[in-house]
């Protein structure tokens, strides 16, 4: 267990080596920032379920993973220009009081390294995520990520997939929350050949437009 750690609740989902570019202004996570800095200490980052990142009283989803500040810079008004990454996923057991801003009592929870899948099916699953991809960008919905070279450890290929999926903040979430990286690469597959039909339909219906 990992007691008293700050909390940084927010409408979007980070995930292990995911990059977290932050723009704070509010005074709680100002000193959150700072904190963090002085300590040289992580900070946790859930998904909002319901509610708003600014003001307080949101309603936090129990999972989430730690990030590392990688750059930050403090602006003469008083905000802060962040860069953060994701590194290890957790459960929340329990949140605190803000104290002033949102503190959880925190369990790390791994990946089983024994539950890997075949990089020939990571390969597999980026063929249909670049054409998914380009599909999302056609649309609109997303600067494209094309083909790249994946990870030659299948768990770092499988977060690499995940963060790169045009998918929604729900889907990313369920990701996060699959029991190992063989489930979530089935998960990512799933969701990704769902989208592909979506895409298809849209597609499909504007080039029938464009030809009346």
């Amino acid at each position: 267990m990992m007691p008293g750690v700050p909390m940084f609740p927010l409408g979007s989902v980070l995930l292990p080596r995911g990059l977290l570019p932050l723009h704070i202004f509010e005074n709680r996570y100002r000193s959150l920032i700072r904190e963090c800095l002085t300590n040289d200490s992580l900070f946790g980052v859930t998904l909002i379920a319901q509610g708003h990142e600014v003001g307080g009283g949101e309603l936090r989803t129990g999972v989430g993973v730690l990030a590392a500040i990688e750059q930050a810079v403090e602006h003469a008004d008083g905000r802060w220009a962040v860069l953060a990454r994701g590194t290890e996923r957790f459960r929340v057991l329990r949140w605190l009081d803000d104290n002033p801003f949102p503190i959880a009592e925190i369990e790390l929870w791994p990946d089983d390294p024994a539950l890997l899948p075949s990089m020939l099916r990571c390969q597999h699953i980026e063929h249909l995520r670049s054409e998914v991809s380009r599909m999302a960008h056609a649309l609109g919905y997303s600067p494209i990520t094309g083909a790249f070279e994946l990870d030659s450890a299948p768990q770092d290929a499988v977060a690499q997939l995940v963060a790169t999926s045009p998918l929604g903040e729900s889907d990313r979430y369920d990701l996060l929350c699959a029991p190992d990286p063989i489930a979530r690469l089935d998960l990512l597959e799933s969701r990704l050949l769902d989208q592909r039909v979506l895409f298809g339909a849209e597609l499909a219906m504007g080039s029938q437009a464009g030809d009346w």
